[in-house]
């Protein structure tokens, strides 16, 4: 994981509302019988259809909070709508989101995931 992607999630870890979005062992599950490039690509295909527009249908109100892995990394990582992403982001909303763009937030949200299938599967030392 980029240190880049590392610091905006340790940043979106002190938000309380950020902080409690974790994926259920379904969740996991389904990430690992499909692989990380489906899951990815899945990613590319969301943020495409329902952020990236200049001006996205329901803005605010587009992401469910659970159904999809990556609806949930949505919410943990602040990509879940363009409000969201301006404020955590400092993309601009009124525009189209660039190809990079889309491609720095689909990272964000696999690292995010890859940090959940870690810590879930990491044994706690105590």
């Amino acid at each position: 994981m980029s240190t880049g992607y590392g610091k905006i999630l340790e940043s979106l870890q002190h938000s309380r509302f950020r902080s409690k979005f974790r994926l259920t062992r379904k969740d996991r599950m389904y990430v690992l019988d499909k692989g990380i490039p489906t899951i990815r690509r899945h990613a590319i295909e969301i943020l495409s259809s329902r952020i990236a527009p200049r001006f996205p249908k329901n803005d605010g109100r587009q992401t469910p909070m659970k159904g999809h892995p990556v609806f949930v990394a949505q919410h943990a990582t602040a990509t879940c709508c363009r409000g969201c992403i301006q404020k955590w982001h400092g993309i601009e909303k009124g525009r189209a989101l660039t190809e990079q763009e889309v491609d720095f937030l689909a990272d964000l949200i696999m690292a995010w995931i890859k940090r959940e299938l870690i810590a879930c599967c990491t044994p706690m030392v105590v």
